[in-house]
């Protein structure tokens, strides 16, 4: 039975009526309207059992300084009577003076505020309303006064800890109720702050990772919050003072017991440990839809970094928070699925623990399916169902009229059966409220449901005749509230015949209403609401009318005034006929000012005299009893400036787009011009989009003039057309329209053909006729297909025809092969054929080509081309289209070495019916086999018999190799490989050779034949130590190959030159004696010279040097042994010099000059050793002696070294000593006031930078001083004496040092 209007939609069918009407009656939440308006009196004598309607929470916490109020309200007819009871037995209220019910209802008063206590009445209570029908309870209602106990007064011992210790501050708040809300602050109010090493824990406690010395101070306080009270106790303050590692000197150490100092842990740097929780593990026990809370913080230093994961799942994204820097982890709405193991997971840069919490998500019960009223009709059946769940399971128990039904009165027509209470042929005597209680060890839940046994005929309570207006394209709804019992069925009906409405237009409601979801002109008229069960029907009519939507069809505009200008703003309205529309103005969203300068036309508002406080936004309203629209546009006020030149701007887009005239193939449409912002339209682009083929592309239908703002326009068939419109003036092309309204032509047969068609065949047997299909657009119906028709061209067969799908190709089979063929392809739709098609000529497939060409004979021009020619092949064996002729050649030269199969074929193809063709690029002296296809589309024909021919010899190519070996005083011996293309038969070899001299000039050119099977030739009586130019080339009868060329010196000394090669390599190319890569490192007397030489060992080197641009002669120094550097001594400063190097006793080979600038004079430095102390003098004294010994061998090993004095330098800086300039390449070295001579560089060190120990005996390495001692320019020993490189140095000897002279010089070698 429905008895009130419920939210919920529902689309019946009339199949699903019974079964609905069973569940209605089954399981839906059903009442008595008891008021119900105008219809009140049709329910009057309608009765129904008592419903709780509001009462006070299960756990009631109240305030002791205010009044107890403990709700319970309740409906039902007759109005019900309310009793209560406290800790199980009745409460009299009576007799209790404080205690007083509220009229009209059960709820409970009692007044506390003059003389009682709230903790008189803690308690349990319960409320049960009553009336004829039976009876309601409510929860029980657990009363409790709150609670904010003071803190136990305890004494708090100041801390004292060092930095970097981690430190726990307790708070252990007293316990209220409920419970308090914690946090910390400072003796200001002010919140301590907080952050990933500070941060408050669950349990109120202050954790601190790890101190620092800025978190002293004497004031950390924990403060509890009652809100329910509204009061804050105070913990006393406590103490911390944090104490730095370097103030614990001796004397504070000695006074300190082990008690003053916090903790035990070391203030070093540490992994982390956990503060909370203990352990490895826990376990955490949350509710059902709680928020669960998981923490863990960890002490370590660095300060530690939580991460958090679920071991066996992934965490809820949406419900997963993260607080107090990660340290706590929240999961909003628990459930059972949340149950599992989370691990935490601290990290710094020592290490990582875990710690795993395992989680179990218990349910106090929950409904699954809470019990709902019943209302039936004599005789009937129903039930009421309770079905609850929760961890652990709940167990169900019943009620009758809070009575538990095992003790209740029997009644004949109920059966109970667990959570379900079944109802059969039930009578007015069965109607009564029941309660079902779903209890677990965590709770309880309480519902009431009655059964109430009416028999009332269908009752409509919606007033007769009522109109409805509603807005076209909007939801209608036509309300048809009813009741009855059995429930009624509901039906509408449209006018005065016709069949039921049904859902495949509408939606009907359980609560009987009528929804159309979209209300058209045509939904206009009268609608009948008919009401049905077994005791009798009522009907109802209701009225629709549908009216025009109101719009603006011009808005007020931005508008930018003058002061004491006028200014207008218009607004347009469009709105049904029949409606009455009301237009206000707004400005600012307030009204109008009360001001004359404001005058509201019909369409317009009118500012005089505008000032400045009129500036602002101004809103036209338009609205009638069934809608509302507006448009607003703001008002700018500027200061009186010469009239602007106005600005011109392309058109606004057209708008109010409608179709009038709609004919099969035209319809008229019109149009709004938007404004044209100064430059006139000079004409509009119509645009159209066919909704039904492409919808979203628009392509362009037509133009009309600027001055026309309708045009008629043509339409193609079956297409669901959109215009819109664009305007275009000078400057440009507006914005299109909106679209307009679509409009679907009627369809017709084709007006055009498929194009490109084509017929191809793939198989020798076939024909492949395919074609381009028509679009959507071009099929003007349903049903595109098409007629696909052919025949032998040359035969008198009759024309084969076939209709196809909507596709782009047809195959025929069984053709001959390559056959010409006519076709034709004709479209069609659901409406007819298109015209006559257009005829195309095709040919079925080919096949290979049956026949080879004959004649084939070769011409050869010279050695690398020829010529072939060859008959051509009758047309009708090449069975295809003929593509050309093939040439396949290949040589025979050594195919009695390798298998025919692999020898290398080389193809020429010759387009059309060419009878000849050119083979370029043949190989001179060779042998060649050719043959000739014929080529179709298909492939190749067979070839035509082999045509060998040879080829005339050709000059070779150069020799492969020519080497030139064992030089002497006057002879070169040389090597060489044949040509690796002789190209015929070598006749001899032609040598030509030429000496070059120290300038490298030419000599004369002399020739010289040697024979062909000669690959070795030795040349005598050449001149010594001459360099020498080769020219050498092979010959045939076909004349002269390419040269190839080399170059060779004869020896000064024939003993020399035996070791320029090793013993076992008898000939090789000569090596060339260069020198290079000239550096010069210079300072103010003395200069570095650096070079690379390549070439014989044993090689004596000399410097030659002089001032650049001066015309004095070159003085030269001889280089001690074959070093490859030279130290010049004794320069000017600030002078530029020139220098080269060359090689004692030869001649032909100097290096290129080079320039350098020696630094400009600088005062002397003096390094007093006295103020470096005994150990300095010392060592330098040591020095000195082995200085003799050693120097040679430590430049040797070209290593430079630390400058271990410079700590001491620091500490005692001499202002005469100047760095070295690495910038220009000048060195301020160390030196003695009376000695300013130039580091000499060792011998050259080897590639890799090692220095074998018999290259020198006397090597630093065997003294144990390794590379970390050093000398100046004069030999002077400025290092201190220090263990092997290998040992560790002494703290604080580890910092960069300045760069040493011999480092220096190691950069520019």
């Amino acid at each position: 039975m429905q008895l009130e209007i419920m939210p919920k939609k529902k689309r019946l069918s009339a199949g699903r009526v019974p079964l609905i009407l069973f569940l209605c009656q089954m399981i839906s939440a059903l009442d008595v309207p008891l008021d119900y308006g105008g219809k009140a009196k049709l329910l009057e004598d309608l009765v129904q059992p008592p419903t709780i309607t509001q009462q006070s929470p299960k756990d009631y916490i109240v305030d002791p300084r205010e009044n107890i109020v403990i709700q319970c309200e309740a409906k039902g007819k007759p109005p019900p009577s309310f009793s209560w009871t406290r800790n199980g037995t009745h409460f009299d209220i009576d007799k209790d003076p404080l205690v007083t019910m509220k009229a009209g209802s059960g709820t409970l008063i009692i007044n506390i505020m003059g003389e009682g206590k709230a903790e008189t009445y803690e308690g349990v209570y319960q409320c049960t309303a009553r009336n004829e029908r039976g009876a309601a309870i409510s929860n029980n209602i657990v009363v409790r006064p709150s609670r904010s106990p003071l803190w136990t007064k305890e004494k708090l011992e100041p801390i004292t800890l060092r930095s970097g210790q981690s430190l726990v501050l307790p708070c252990r708040p007293p316990i209220g109720l409920p419970p308090a809300i914690i946090f910390w602050m400072d003796n200001s109010f002010q919140r301590l702050p907080q952050n990933e090493r500070v941060s408050q824990g669950l349990n109120g406690d202050l954790y601190f990772s790890n101190v620092l010395p800025e978190d002293s101070r004497e004031d950390y306080i924990c403060y509890a919050r009652f809100n329910h009270t509204q009061t804050i106790q105070q913990k006393q303050p406590i103490s911390v003072k944090v104490i730095l590692v370097d103030e614990l000197n001796d004397t504070i150490a000695a006074n300190l017991s082990d008690t003053e100092v916090y903790g035990a842990k070391s203030s070093r740097e540490r992994p982390p440990t956990f503060l909370t929780p203990q352990g490895n593990a826990s376990n955490k026990e949350e509710l059902r839809g709680n928020v669960l809370s998981l923490e863990c913080i960890a002490e370590g230093l660095p300060t530690p970094i939580i991460y958090w994961i679920k071991e066996d799942g992934t965490l809820p994204i949406n419900r997963t928070f993260y607080r107090n820097f990660q340290k706590t982890l929240q999961i909003t709405q628990v459930s059972e699925a949340d149950s599992g193991k989370y691990q935490c997971i601290a990290k710094n840069a020592l290490g990582v623990i875990h710690h795993t919490i395992s989680v179990t998500v218990k349910a106090a019960p929950y409904w699954i399916m809470a019990p709902q009223n019943l209302v039936l009709s004599p005789g009937e059946d129903g039930a009421l169902v309770c079905r609850a769940n929760g961890n652990p399971k709940p167990r169900i128990s019943w009620l009758s009229n809070g009575v538990p039904i095992e003790i209740a009165p029997d009644d004949p027509s109920r059966k109970i059966n667990g959570d379900t209470i079944i109802f059969s042929s039930v009578q007015e005597r069965s109607s009564a409220v029941y309660q079902c209680n779903a209890s677990n060890e965590y709770g309880y839940l309480l519902g009431n449901a009655f059964v109430n046994v009416l028999a009332e005929p269908p009752r409509i309570l919606t007033s007769e005749n009522t109109l409805y207006q509603v807005i076209a394209n909007r939801p209608a709804l036509l309300d048809c509230a009813f009741f009855g019992s059995p429930l009624p069925t509901i039906e509408w009906f449209k006018g005065t015949k016709g069949s039921a409405l049904r859902e495949d237009t509408y939606v009907l409601h359980e609560n009987g209403t009528l929804e159309i979801p979209v209300a058209q002109k045509d939904s206009t008229g009268t609608y009948t609401c008919v009401a049905r069960n077994k005791l009798g029907m009522a009907k109802n009519e209701v009225h629709l009318e549908i009216k025009d939507p109101t719009s603006i069809i011009k808005q007020p505009e931005y508008a930018v005034v003058q002061r004491g200008s006028t200014v207008s703003f218009e607004c347009k309205v469009k709105h049904d006929h029949t409606l009455i529309p009301t237009v206000i103005w707004l400005k600012d969203n307030g009204e109008l000012p009360s001001d004359g300068r404001f005058t509201v036309d019909k369409d317009q508002l009118v500012v005089a005299d505008v000032s400045d406080n009129d500036g602002g936004t101004y809103t036209c309203v338009a609205n009638t009893t069934l809608d509302i629209v507006s448009a607003s546009a703001v008002l700018s006020v500027v200061a009186p400036t010469p009239t602007p030149a106005p600005i011109y701007d392309v058109p606004n887009p057209p708008f109010d787009l409608e179709l009038t005239d709609q004919l099969d193939k035209s319809v008229q449409l019109s149009w709004t011009p938007g404004d044209d912002n100064n430059s006139p339209i000079t004409k509009f682009i119509i645009e159209y989009e066919d909704a039904m083929h492409e919808a979203g592309l628009w392509h362009h239908q037509t133009e009309v003039p600027g001055t026309q703002t309708t045009a008629q326009l043509k339409l193609s068939p079956y297409v669901n057309y959109s215009f819109r419109v664009m305007a275009e003036n000078s400057l440009g092309r507006s914005l299109p329209s909106e679209a307009s309204e679509q409009y679907l032509t009627k369809a017709a047969e084709p007006d055009k053909n498929p194009m490109t068609v084509e017929g191809l065949g793939s198989e020798p047997d076939n024909l492949v006729i395919t074609w381009q299909p028509l679009n959507g657009f071009e099929s003007n119906g349903p049903g595109l297909q098409y007629k696909v028709s052919w025949r032998q061209k040359d035969g008198d067969d009759e024309w084969t025809s076939v209709v196809v799908a909507n596709v782009s190709k047809y195959i025929v089979s069984g053709t001959p092969t390559f056959v010409p063929y006519l076709i034709k392809v004709q479209a069609l739709n659901d409406v007819g054929f298109a015209p006559e098609p257009a005829v195309v000529m095709g040919h079925s497939g080919e096949d290979l080509p049956m026949v080879a060409p004959g004649n084939v004979h070769v011409t050869v021009m010279n050695s690398t081309l020829a010529e072939v020619h060859w008959d051509p092949v009758p047309l009708k064996s090449v069975r295809g289209h003929l593509q050309g002729y093939r040439i396949y050649y290949w040589t025979d030269q050594n195919s009695s070495k390798r298998n025919r199969r692999h020898i290398e074929r080389k193809i020429l193809t010759f387009q059309g019916s060419k009878t000849h063709g050119m083979l370029p690029g043949l190989e001179p002296f060779s042998h060649y086999t050719l043959n000739v296809r014929v080529v179709n589309g298909k492939g190749e024909g067979p070839a035509s018999p082999d045509r060998v021919f040879h080829t005339p010899e050709g000059v070779p190519s150069a020799p492969s190799s020519l080497k030139i070996v064992n030089p002497t005083l006057d002879s070169l011996t040389l090597e060489w490989d044949p040509p690796s293309h002789p190209n015929g038969i070598l006749t001899e070899y032609t040598l030509r050779y030429q000496p070059i001299n120290s300038t490298h000039e030419l000599g004369p050119l002399v020739d010289l034949k040697i024979p062909a099977n000669k690959t070795r030739w030795t040349l005598k009586n050449l001149n010594f130590s001459t360099r020498y130019k080769f020219y050498f080339y092979a010959q045939t009868s076909a004349g002269s190959g390419s040269q190839i060329t080399e170059e060779a010196i004869t020896t000064v000394d024939e003993g020399k030159m035996a070791g320029i090669l090793p013993p076992d390599v008898g000939a090789g190319k000569a090596v060339n004696p260069r020198i290079s890569k000239l550096t010069v490192a210079a300072a103010e007397t003395y200069a570095n010279i650096s070079w690379e030489y390549e070439g014989p060992e044993h090689v004596n080197f000399y410097v030659e040097y002089g001032v650049a641009g001066s015309k004095e002669e070159w003085r030269k120094e001889i280089v001690n042994g074959s070093r490859s550097f030279f130290g010049l001594k004794g320069l000017m400063p600030g002078t530029a010099y020139k220098v080269r190097v060359g090689a004692e006793g030869d001649s032909g080979f100097v290096s290129s000059e080079d320039v350098f600038e020696t630094g400009p004079a600088m005062a002397s430095r003096q390094v007093d050793i006295a103020t470096q102390g005994w150990f300095i003098g010392l060592m330098c004294a040591v020095a000195l002696l082995i200085l003799i010994l050693l120097i040679v061998c430590f430049i040797r090993r070209n290593k430079g070294g630390k400058y271990p004095v410079k700590e001491k330098e620091d500490a005692h800086p001499d202002p005469e000593i100047q760095p070295m300039k690495e910038d220009d390449g000048t060195f301020g070295e160390y030196s003695d006031a009376e000695d300013h001579k130039p580091l000499k560089k060792g011998s050259r060190t080897p590639s890799d930078r090692t220095v074998k120990k018999e290259d020198s005996d006397d090597s630093l390495v065997d003294y144990g001083e390794g590379v970390n001692g050093q000398f100046n320019e004069d030999g002077s020993f400025i290092g201190q004496y220090s263990g092997k490189k290998e040992k560790e140095p002494a703290e604080g000897n580890e910092s960069s040092e300045a760069p040493s002279p011999v480092n220096a010089m190691n950069s520019f070698v």
